[in-house]
């Protein structure tokens, strides 16, 4: 790993860390969980809030308001809304996605659960992720926790990423290697 990319790492594993015991502690994770969809879905829907998070062009201050604003117009807990506050005070928003990346991750160990990163050709309907979880919850024996992304590149099949395991039935990818086994031939 990089040296800036382990120090961004680090920053956001002490603030993931502060929000996970405080949720703990007063026994709101399950806030801090919708929370983090609100966020995540915050960053991929809003290029502004994208923009706030990761541009130097806006003060302290302007951040700070900025995203009190915001985390009170979501409804964030106390935890979350003060870890952000903290952020913007010190110019750390940039970290928010690795944050929420490590927070998920510390949440799913206290309930027991792995998360699985699963990149489909297209939306999967609740039961199709619930059948895929059962399946993975055989094979690594624990709950599954579906993190699901679209990508239609992949013109059909999944990518499946549980811990350092990866499954990939994607067509792209056996087109890839159909191209590369043919290039071998000729």
């Amino acid at each position: 790993m990089s040296e800036p990319a382990s120090i961004t790492s680090g920053i956001a594993q002490r603030y993931a860390t502060a929000v996970f015991e405080l949720a703990k502690d007063s026994k709101k994770l399950a806030d801090v969980e919708k929370d983090l969809d609100q966020l995540d879905a915050a960053m991929a829907d809003s290029d502004d809030f994208a923009a706030l998070i990761s541009s130097p062009i806006y003060s302290r201050d302007e951040q700070a308001a900025a995203i009190s604003a915001i985390a009170d117009k979501m409804k964030l807990s106390e935890a979350v809304k003060g870890a952000l506050g903290v952020m913007a005070k010190k110019r750390r928003l940039f970290i928010l996605p690795q944050m929420i990346g490590q927070l998920r991750t510390m949440i799913s160990d206290d309930k027991g659960e792995v998360v699985a990163d699963v990149t489909a050709a297209k939306s999967m309907t609740k039961a199709q992720q619930d059948k895929l979880a059962k399946a993975l919850k055989a094979s690594v024996g624990k709950d599954v926790k579906i993190n699901l992304a679209v990508d239609e590149s992949l013109i059909g099949g999944l990518i499946v990423k549980v811990g350092s395991k990866m499954i990939d039935s994607s067509i792209a990818s056996r087109l890839n290697a159909l191209q590369n086994s043919m290039k071998e031939v000729g």
